[in-house]
């Protein structure tokens, strides 16, 4: 593998590690629902009502696992079949991670650790997410490549949420323990703020020019086709 092929699966790598904790969180809880363990203050929402949660876990880790394979530009390239089909699959995976997280926030009881914030950030970032989703399609059916691939970006940031809000948990449960109240809301708030600022940061630092001389060399041969 040459320098810069290797240099182009350092994002989709990292994306996946970020999604790593979350994923695994979700394994572990799909086993707890499946293999009837003990009910507990914790857990007994998801006992209750399980297939909301479920939907979550499954939704959420395919993903954000796939979907970190759609950040490798020359694959994309290289395998444009497989770029398409994964996208078929991964819409839905998205808004029914969108959704169920949206169903939980709304009929769950709210955990105690939870600051009453928590809950209308969930419902700003679930709406967010579902929108962008259901935007990046209407603009791949209208073969708008550009917002297509905007919108999908920041609707994966905002899925891949939880991953970042470890990252963010990590240096304050280090030293000072568990956080709560607004100070965990304030991280969990910080981990959405941060991916998104990342997205628009990338998708801002992309070069336009190449796009406007290929539009521009497409008019052209229009314009000489009219003319014949």
């Amino acid at each position: 593998m040459t320098p810069s092929a290797k240099r182009e699966w350092l994002v989709p790598a990292g994306l996946i590690i970020l999604s790593a904790v979350p994923v695994i969180a979700g394994a572990a809880r799909t086993a707890e629902l499946t293999s009837g363990a003990t009910v507990t203050p914790d857990n007994a929402r998801f006992f209750a009502s399980p297939v909301p949660v479920l939907v979550h876990i499954v939704g959420a880790s395919l993903y954000c696992l796939l979907g970190a394979f759609q950040f490798a530009p020359g694959f994309r390239r290289r395998r444009p079949g497989w770029h398409r089909l994964a996208g078929r699959f991964l819409i839905p995976c998205g808004l029914a991670a969108a959704l169920s997280g949206l169903w939980m926030t709304l009929f769950y009881p709210r955990p105690p650790i939870d600051h009453v914030l928590v809950t209308p950030m969930r419902l700003v970032f679930g709406t967010a997410m579902f929108c962008c989703i259901v935007l990046g399609f209407v603009a791949i059916r209208r073969r708008d490549i550009p917002r297509h691939r905007a919108w999908m970006a920041r609707g994966y940031a905002i899925g891949l949420g939880a991953g970042t809000q470890v990252l963010t948990h990590l240096p304050w449960m280090l030293l000072v323990g568990q956080p709560e109240g607004v100070g965990r809301a304030l991280l969990m708030l910080a981990g959405w703020v941060i991916n998104l600022a990342v997205v628009e940061w990338a998708l801002r630092r992309r070069p336009t020019k190449p796009a406007w001389s290929i539009q521009r060399r497409v008019d052209s041969q229009a314009g000489v086709l009219a003319g014949q």
